[in-house]
């Protein structure tokens, strides 16, 4: 193998660079000073796309929602159903699902670079299949960040609560927990 002298220099300079800044300075591995606002505005971001949907869902607006979710957005309803996005937009605009009340609490936004995970828990009210919907339920929402920058609706998730303690813990389950904490598992 030949190396030539500034080939050499280079590999010197990284290996010294290495050994200056490497995992022993914390520095190195600093992010840059505008990562924790850059954060807080994605966040803020996501927090508003969730109002929008919140928005569009009780005033049945397709084109916000048809903006909002992505073309390969995969929905599972509180009763297990899968949706794509078209079945999605069609069960709306046929009305075969129709939401009169959506009260948001607990919201969580978790940044994973271009994906958001948020999980929440909403107060439900409306009709699906003609059937009347209420109650509590936790859901998770992912959004990904598209090549054009916008942030997309991908998936999400419904679970009905039933029998929530005040923090939206099932009884049984928090009885679990507190059985665990016993035994010094917390």
């Amino acid at each position: 193998m030949h190396f030539s002298i500034h080939s050499a220099r280079i590999v010197l300079l990284a290996l010294f660079s290495f050994l200056m800044l490497g995992p022993g300075n914390p520095a190195a591995f600093a992010r840059a000073p505008g990562h924790k606002r850059q954060h807080g505005q994605r966040k803020q971001q996501i927090e508003a796309l969730e109002q929008q949907w919140r928005s569009a869902m009780l005033t049945n607006d397709l084109q916000q929602l048809d903006k909002l979710l992505s073309d390969d957005y995969v929905g599972i309803s509180l009763f297990g159903q899968i949706s794509t996005k078209s079945m999605q937009m069609d069960r709306l605009r046929s009305s075969k699902l129709s939401i009169t009340r959506l009260d948001l609490s607990d919201v969580k936004v978790k940044l994973l670079g271009r994906v958001a995970v948020v999980t929440s828990l909403a107060d439900v009210a409306g009709t699906s299949d003609g059937n009347p919907i209420a109650g509590r339920f936790r859901y998770t929402r992912v959004y990904q960040r598209v090549s054009s920058g916008a942030w997309k609706i991908t998936n999400f998730e419904a679970t009905r609560l039933t029998g929530p303690t005040a923090n939206g813990t099932p009884p049984g389950v928090a009885a679990a927990c507190r059985e665990f904490r016993g035994f010094g598992l917390d």
